[in-house]
């Protein structure tokens, strides 16, 4: 089963990523920390083809073998990979080790072009959004030492570069979204666990979902 999920920054969708892959059991694959991996390791001087990256089940994420995780969330890194995933050779290099990674598993996997280039075939597509105002809240009380005019304004320039090209922040047919503002996580997680049930129940109905 391959459940997608797209939004910008600020949207919910990590929390939602880790519920649903803890209810259905499967792997949760942040390609944003894969971004923020890479984005890391080209920041140390290292060639793109000497960079390797692990998603490892607990959510911890290996560079080269060494577990980076804590390394991977500040306001540098936040804009060193925004402006990493521009790069088209990235993108191609990234978005490959993410089909393999859902090719032979059941997967969660959240990002900014999931449903539309990753994996257009996924079984459930979500796209979880709330206004810009929400989400430069969300980010200030996860990291309170910022100021909210700060990350607002970070905000606003990161869209406007992740909206452009690559099939990002795209909205597909078949995608459900949710709306996020003003509503408990619990809500939002109920909403999207249905999602997913719905397309157990055509995997009933049909045999079995997209491999």
């Amino acid at each position: 089963m391959q459940i997608a999920i797209d939004g910008p920054a600020g949207s919910g969708k990590t929390s939602v990523a880790r519920a649903l892959a803890k209810r259905f059991g499967c792997l949760l694959v942040n390609t944003g920390a894969m971004y923020r991996a890479v984005a890391l390791g080209l920041s140390q001087g290292l060639n793109l083809s000497e960079i390797s990256i692990e998603v490892r089940p607990d959510e911890r994420i290996l560079l080269n073998g060494q577990d980076v995780t804590e390394q991977l969330y500040t306001p540098q890194m936040d804009e060193l990979a925004s402006q990493v995933a521009a790069r088209p050779e990235v993108r191609e290099f990234l978005i490959a080790q993410q089909r393999a990674l859902a090719r032979d598993r059941d997967v969660v996997m959240e990002g900014r072009d999931i449903g539309s280039v990753v994996l257009p075939n996924a079984d459930v597509k979500l796209y979880l959004d709330a206004s810009i105002e929400e989400r430069a809240r969300r980010r200030c009380r996860e990291r309170p030492n910022q100021l909210y005019e700060d990350v607002l304004a970070q905000m606003r320039a990161r869209d406007a570069r992740d909206g452009v090209g690559f099939g990002r922040l795209q909205i597909t047919p078949e995608t459900i979204v949710i709306r996020t503002e003003g509503r408990t996580l619990e809500d939002v997680i109920a909403e999207a666990v249905r999602a997913v049930e719905s397309a157990l129940q055509k995997r009933g109905a049909s045999g079995k979902l997209s491999e």
